[in-house]
């Protein structure tokens, strides 16, 4: 379980941290920083995979994803009784991103540092550095506890005797201590935090426009997991009755649409969908479909995924669909959450009724609701107001 993600620096995020539950829902009005919480996760994830870098140069590098607030936020301000205004920088420019886990007990965290690059001639001096990354097990970083750090190049881990074993060679500017320290004895904490971010998936807005791919007939091999494009359903479909998920998959189609049935027509290699309704002598084919059936269809295939991840982020599933899907799509949601941690940015409040009503039905403790608004430019959590009313975090220093 994932029980907090923190997240500093970031665009309205300026110093968020976020308690997570096996099924989260992350709501707020237009503007609230649901769309910057969502991004931030994908950068997280993007720490596994050595992608950091490039996520933020994607998004215009370092200078346009950085709070562009004042860094810090006075009860004066707060209160109405002086305005924002700059004030001499006490901390270093950064972009920090930590998360925490607890598995059973055994927890590990881990933080990363993104800050300005050196000056230098280089032709990729806009692109952020890793300044600092510190892996600590237990519930935070305290210097009995940290496992591996990493400050500028320097690495070090810990050794069995609680001493400190030096890593032989210099990481670069750009390089993650995630991907580059691969020792499963010396170091087995950076393992596991490494396969933990790389298994995060994240499925975004479908394309369903006439001429998306998912209409079409497509090369099918076995596919465990749906694509974030939505390009290979079919196979999708397909693998998943095969490795034992289709009667849930069936019962989600009828949930949504009753009497209907989806079937996989293979031709020689390729493969494409098929719908039977009721009243109708022949089934409908992919261009055949509504934007709200296969956007369902889409998203049924996704979350009944027969390899689930270790933590599922979707964003606004309820896009395009008709209110009176939200029911089934909620269903669909709390049952991904019995296979895989899972989090739901969305504006709907039918789909977080649709959610309450369908988890209702399971553990009291599987749903958690986290509601995001804007003060002052700055993304926080409703009911936040004080250190003691979040969970406990610290970042390491540099």
């Amino acid at each position: 379980m994932i029980t907090t993600v923190a997240v500093s620096g970031y665009r309205s995020l300026r110093d968020l941290v976020l308690p997570l539950g096996r099924l989260t829902v992350v709501t707020g009005a237009n503007g609230a920083g649901k769309s910057s919480l969502y991004r931030s996760l994908r950068l997280l994830a993007g720490c596994g995979k050595d992608e950091v870098v490039v996520a933020i140069a994607r998004e215009g590098g370092l200078d346009s994803t950085l709070w562009a607030g004042p860094e810090q936020i006075g009860r004066a301000v707060r209160d109405g009784r002086a305005p924002v205004q700059g004030t001499v920088r006490r901390g270093p420019v950064a972009l920090r991103l930590g998360v925490q886990l607890d598995d059973d007990g055994d927890g590990l965290g881990y933080a990363l540092d993104l800050g300005l690059p050196q000056i230098t001639k280089s032709a990729f001096a806009r692109d952020p550095e890793l300044k600092a990354e510190t892996l600590w097990t237990g519930g935070a970083p305290r210097p009995s506890t940290i496992a591996a750090e990493r400050r500028g190049g320097h690495v070090r881990v810990r050794d069995d005797d609680g001493g400190w074993t030096e890593l032989g060679r210099t990481l670069r500017p750009f390089e993650s201590l995630l991907t580059e320290v691969i020792d499963p004895v010396r170091a087995p904490e950076v393992l596991r935090m490494r396969e933990q971010l790389r298994s995060w998936r994240f499925y975004d807005h479908f394309r369903t426009d006439a001429s998306a791919p998912s209409r079409l007939p497509q090369l099918g091999t076995r596919t465990p997991v749906l694509s974030a494009d939505g390009l290979d359903v079919a196979a999708a479909v397909q693998t998943l009755r095969e490795l034992g998920r289709g009667d849930a998959f069936d019962a989600a189609i009828d949930d949504a649409f009753p009497g209907s049935r989806v079937e996989v027509a293979v031709d020689g290699s390729q493969f494409s969908l098929r719908v039977r309704q009721p009243g109708l002598l022949r089934p409908l084919a992919g261009p055949e479909l509504s934007d709200g059936t296969l956007r369902y269809l889409l998203w049924a295939t996704a979350l009944l995924s027969p390899r689930p991840p270790r933590l599922l982020v979707v964003n606004e599933p309820e896009t395009s669909l008709h209110p009176d899907l939200l029911p089934a799509l909620g269903a669909l949601l709390v049952a991904a959450a019995a296979d895989a941690q899972t989090v739901v940015v969305t504006h709907s409040q039918e789909l977080r009724a649709a959610i309450e009503r369908a988890a209702q039905r399971g553990p009291a403790e599987t749903l958690r609701y986290v509601e995001l608004e804007k003060r002052l430019g700055e993304t926080v959590v409703v009911g936040q107001e004080g250190l003691l009313d979040r969970p406990s975090w610290h970042w390491p220093s540099r």
